[in-house]
């Protein structure tokens, strides 16, 4: 009897180190995706020069998934992607800033998403907010695959506005806010420290870190 409970507890106890270990691997695991995540976006940095080498379609798609899985609000999903690899277009939306990027996304608003489909709730403004979103997800996506990107401003600038809206063929309700410009970088800039405290504040405006 007595060498029963002692083999049991023998075993509770080996079970109950193995769960341990498990949680430690666990938490040792959730660590090393936080600082990987961090290393991510604090090393990201505009390329604006590349390699003459395509992005693979699966890299493109991962992106794109990256991009559409920001948040929106009220979840209605005011976006549009326009993938470009035409070098012809490429060349035409470069306009006066040329680039050898062999892929170009435009995130454009779609406006006619903005309304709720009870037509109760009407956030018009609100897609320049989600597709920033989506496209700050996309730049993060392309670095961590290894890729460099630049995010070259439309919206608001209506004139730019209207000068991709024509390349790309885009109907009235396709607003683009950006066209960011993606291949295997041929540059390596540092990234750099934007980190300033004078730009933080605490409960009220100027408030001071306790």
């Amino acid at each position: 009897m007595i060498l029963a409970i002692t083999s049991a507890l023998l075993s509770l106890g080996a079970c109950t180190t193995a769960v341990n270990n498990d949680e430690k691997n666990e938490t040792a695991g959730n660590a090393d995706g936080a600082n990987a995540v961090i290393e991510n976006i604090m090393t990201r940095t505009s390329i604006r020069q590349y390699k003459e080498q395509p992005v693979e379609q699966e890299k493109i798609d991962i992106m794109l998934k990256a991009a559409m899985a920001a948040p929106t609000a009220v979840n209605l999903q005011p976006w549009h992607f326009i993938v470009i690899t035409d070098k012809e277009t490429i060349g035409k939306l470069a306009g006066r800033q040329p680039t050898n990027a062999p892929l170009l996304i435009a995130l454009c608003g779609d406006t006619d998403k903005t309304v709720m489909p009870d037509g109760k709730m009407k956030l018009p403004d609100f897609w320049v907010q989600d597709v920033s979103a989506a496209t700050e997800n996309l730049l993060l996506a392309a670095h961590a695959l290894g890729l460099g990107a630049v995010w070259t401003g439309c919206y608001p600038a209506m004139e730019r506005v209207d000068e991709v809206s024509k390349v790309l063929n885009c109907p009235k309700n396709i607003v683009p806010l950006a066209v960011v410009r993606i291949g295997y970088p041929d540059e390596s800039p540092e990234p750099k420290n934007k980190f300033k405290e004078e730009n933080i504040s605490y409960n009220t405006f100027g408030g001071k870190k306790e």
